[in-house]
């Protein structure tokens, strides 16, 4: 991926040397870096909201809100994987309970595979 709107589940205060959270739905803030030309242009931080109304799909509508066309995680159940695919924003795979800055270096190298249904989480 060379141009984008992408957004990390980070742990803390995020940032690009903040760590992937290994819970998307539950992590502190979204790292929202911004591709242009296969370089980070831009970095932000949005901060997550509790879903405890609304679910595991208040990440997607905030996310979609934002107009992020892309997350990276470690999991997720099918409702949200659904949930983003309807958005139009793609999910990207990652296990590594990385340094965020690694995390879209993997991306931007076409090392990350696209999140299917055959690797949801159960439970969600």
């Amino acid at each position: 991926m060379k141009d984008g709107r992408i957004a990390v589940p980070s742990d803390g205060e995020g940032g690009m040397d903040g760590i992937r959270s290994g819970h998307f739905g539950h992590c502190d803030v979204f790292t929202i870096i911004e591709l242009k030309d296969g370089r980070v242009e831009n970095v932000s931080i949005l901060p997550n909201q509790e879903h405890s109304q609304g679910g595991c799909l208040v990440p997607v509508t905030l996310l979609a809100d934002n107009r992020v066309n892309a997350i990276i995680a470690g999991g997720m159940g099918l409702r949200p994987l659904m949930g983003f695919n309807a958005a139009g924003i793609d999910v990207y795979f990652d296990n590594q309970h990385a340094q965020v800055r690694s995390v879209i270096d993997e991306l931007m190298n076409g090392n990350l595979e696209k999140m299917s249904e055959q690797m949801v989480c159960g439970g969600h």
